[in-house]
């Protein structure tokens, strides 16, 4: 694995022109299953976001899968051999496929396989990510806090 993606935030400095906050590269890794690794860029606790002059590293603040009124910009790069991790979150999640192909696994009958250039739209389904090619897939994801009826029945 060896996510190391440039990272650019813009912001205002005190009197409002336009600045670089951050360009940085390889922040904010993690990985809590064998074969994926996620660098996270920036969350939001609220929508719609408040632009502000605050310029602190919104990528730093530590999150589970969905931020509760709020929104997370990942990439995830999955290995080859992914450990299997059935699961809903309840938000809607954008994702378009970098580079590679995975499956996308929803209950027991429906693969959907993905491959470079493919966006997803995933709306609070169940589902699980499956890497059977020998390269990893690396996806760009935006998770957007939802509302409605997500309960796993």
């Amino acid at each position: 694995m060896g996510l190391n993606l440039r990272r650019v935030v813009t912001g205002h400095d005190n009197s409002g022109r336009p600045i670089v906050v951050l360009d940085d590269s390889g922040e904010h890794i993690s990985s809590w299953r064998s074969y994926m690794e996620q660098q996270q860029f920036w969350t939001t606790v609220e929508l719609p976001v408040e632009i502000d002059s605050e310029n602190s590293d919104k990528g730093a603040r530590e999150v589970g899968t969905v931020i509760p009124g709020g929104s997370i910009f990942k990439v995830v790069e999955f290995g080859p051999g992914v450990t299997p991790r059935i699961h809903r979150t309840d938000s809607l999640d954008y994702a378009i496929v970098l580079s590679g192909e995975i499956d996308m696994e929803m209950g027991e009958d429906t693969v959907i396989h993905l491959s470079e250039g493919d966006a997803l739209i995933q709306r609070a389904t169940v589902h699980n990510w499956v890497n059977r090619g020998d390269k990893p897939c690396r996806i760009a994801f935006v998770l957007i806090s939802a509302q409605g009826d997500t309960a796993i029945g």
